[in-house]
């Protein structure tokens, strides 16, 4: 499958559209059915410990812009992270500290970006091995921030993760690692879970002593209209409700949806009238005529069925990763770890391993 090209947006978009209505209706109904049969009760988790307490008060020497939101999201993830056994309780200040650090992991962040969420993870929670994994170039990192702190050893990978094997990297030889990623696009979930697994497994099945090996991930998802078929890791689970190739693809276009527009209102998105056939009677705009068919049908839809839609999508893509993970023998968790008014990018998947 490696060979295959990515499906654009335009390309899904396209293949909506050229559905008929009553097959777009009955799309429509099976993603709702869907979601009501598999996806997972999304629990909110929003959390802020006292280990990050002065990045909420901003008493840090910021080196990099940042915006308060984004502080918001990496808090409640670290929070989440802390509270689900993946960090040490009480962060870096703890009475601990020795302890704590003396069995620190190692952090590979994934679609690092500038570094910012390891950067309040190395303050907060004491990290020192850090490997920030990230195929494009930015200016204003946190990489000059991260390397004053002292003991810190920092590594950039340049690379595509679809291309990224972990037992390459010699300086993570020998230690446990955190796979951490904060709005991880599309299908860079799925390549992320897929190098973080295989390399787990590999380390299974040599019995290698002096091997690297997962202890747990946190990755928020992000841009569910991205995801693509070839790279998505539960296709087993789709294929169990019924939906294939070209319908997971229009999921992944609808998803989109649930970021449009003020989200501000959750219960809007919850009410029992949202079925396909209450939503198909509430189509009463009047679009312009010369627009038909399905696209005629998509702009008459009120804005807030549209972001139900897209919401249910992505819960349904969300929960085949996490079911996934689970089949793997790990302890996994999903949560919406921020209000959707701060970010309706608010889903962070959690796993660790048993052993």
């Amino acid at each position: 499958m490696a060979g295959v090209a990515a499906v654009t947006s335009a390309a899904k978009r396209a293949s909506v559209h050229k559905l008929s209505e009553e097959e777009f209706w009955a799309l429509v109904a099976k993603i709702r059915s869907a979601h009501a049969a598999a996806a997972v009760q999304m629990r909110e988790s929003y959390i802020a410990l006292d280990a990050c307490d002065k990045w909420m008060k901003g008493q840090v020497d910021r080196n990099v812009p940042y915006q308060e939101k984004h502080v918001v999201q990496q808090v409640s993830i670290m929070g989440n992270m802390e509270t689900f056994g993946l960090l040490p309780r009480g962060g870096a200040e703890d009475a601990t500290k020795e302890i704590a650090l003396k069995n620190a992991p190692a952090v590979v962040e994934f679609g690092a970006g500038r570094g910012y969420l390891t950067q309040m993870l190395a303050d907060c929670y004491g990290i020192k091995n850090i490997f920030l994994v990230e195929r494009r170039s930015y200016k204003l990192k946190a990489d000059r921030s991260l390397r004053q702190n002292e003991g810190v050893k920092l590594e950039r990978l340049r690379i595509d993760i679809e291309d990224l094997s972990l037992r390459g990297v010699k300086a993570l030889s020998g230690s446990q690692y955190l796979a951490i990623g904060k709005h991880l696009c599309g299908p860079a979930t799925d390549m992320t879970i897929m190098c973080c697994l295989h390399e787990l497994h590999n380390r299974t099945e040599e019995k290698g002593h002096d091997k690297h090996h997962l202890r747990g991930l946190a990755l928020a998802t992000c841009c569910h209209h991205l995801c693509q078929w070839k790279h998505y890791a539960n296709k087993a689970f789709l294929s169990g409700l019924g939906i294939a190739e070209e319908e997971f693809h229009a999921m992944t276009w609808f998803s989109s949806w649930a970021v449009d527009g003020d989200h501000s209102s959750q219960d809007s998105l919850e009410s029992e009238d949202s079925s396909s056939e209450v939503i198909r009677n509430r189509v009463t705009e009047k679009p312009d005529p010369e627009i038909v068919g399905v696209e005629r049908i998509i702009r008459g839809i009120p804005g807030v069925e549209r972001s139900a839609l897209g919401f249910m999508c992505k819960d349904v893509i969300d929960t085949g990763r996490l079911l996934w993970l689970r089949s793997k023998g790990l302890d996994a968790d999903l949560v919406s770890y921020v209000p959707s008014d701060v970010s309706p990018e608010n889903h962070l998947l959690m796993a660790k391993c048993r052993s």
